[in-house]
């Protein structure tokens, strides 16, 4: 029976799923994840994308039974936290970080309970310079903002995964070490949302942290 692969998380595992096909996949690293496991070992995983669009972790945490619990994977990564900033310098309607760790830590929790075999990785969030996130007239130091909570909810990312041993994918030394190559728009084309090379950035750290527990 093969392995179910669960990946989770906002639009940068959304990626353009269809949502009317249950293993949608989307555009992003997940696909691209899929292609690569799939074709080096055929049949042996089952794939499924329920990222979705503007979520935070609360919005996360509430479909837990649904998106999470329900579907029974093997093994999972969550990658979560970057809307819980934006959505608070955008609209006021964000999630602090020690909430965002608070409910992390909930999530984490029933997860393992319920499915105590499954395998988890966690990826913390980046942000880059961008139109989604440069400065403006209404916001003059919106980007520092982006830098400073982005940071905070990615360090809850890390203390969630030491707290309970869960293979780490740290994605902003990831992508500034990329920045020395390329400007930040050749990986995030709006600073937040990866272009094609950003995602298959995320997909080689992500296999890398895999091959550590499948």
């Amino acid at each position: 029976m093969s392995k179910r692969i669960l990946f989770q998380g906002d639009s940068i595992t959304d990626c353009g799923r269809y949502r009317d096909n249950f293993y949608g996949m989307g555009e992003g690293y997940p696909r691209l994840i899929e292609a690569s496991l799939g074709m080096e070992k055929p049949n042996e995983y089952e794939f499924i994308n329920r990222g979705i669009s503007g979520n935070r972790i609360v919005d996360l945490y509430a479909r837990i039974k649904a998106d999470f619990i329900n579907l029974k994977p093997d093994y999972a990564s969550i990658y979560i936290g970057v809307n819980d900033t934006w959505h608070e310098i955008a609209s006021q309607n964000g999630v602090d970080t020690v909430k965002f760790e608070k409910i992390y830590t909930m999530l984490i929790d029933e997860i393992k309970a319920a499915l105590p075999d499954i395998k988890l990785m966690i990826i913390s969030p980046y942000v880059l310079e961008g139109p989604a996130t440069c400065n403006n007239e209404e916001i003059p130091d919106r980007l520092a903002r982006f830098r400073v909570d982005v940071a905070e909810k990615a360090a809850v990312s890390k203390r969630i995964a030491e707290k309970y041993a869960l293979p780490l994918i740290e994605l902003q030394p990831a992508f500034d070490a990329a920045c020395e190559k390329a400007e930040p728009t050749y990986w995030a084309y709006d600073g937040v949302h990866p272009t094609a090379m950003g995602h298959e950035l995320i997909k080689q750290l992500w296999l890398e942290a895999f091959e550590a527990i499948k």
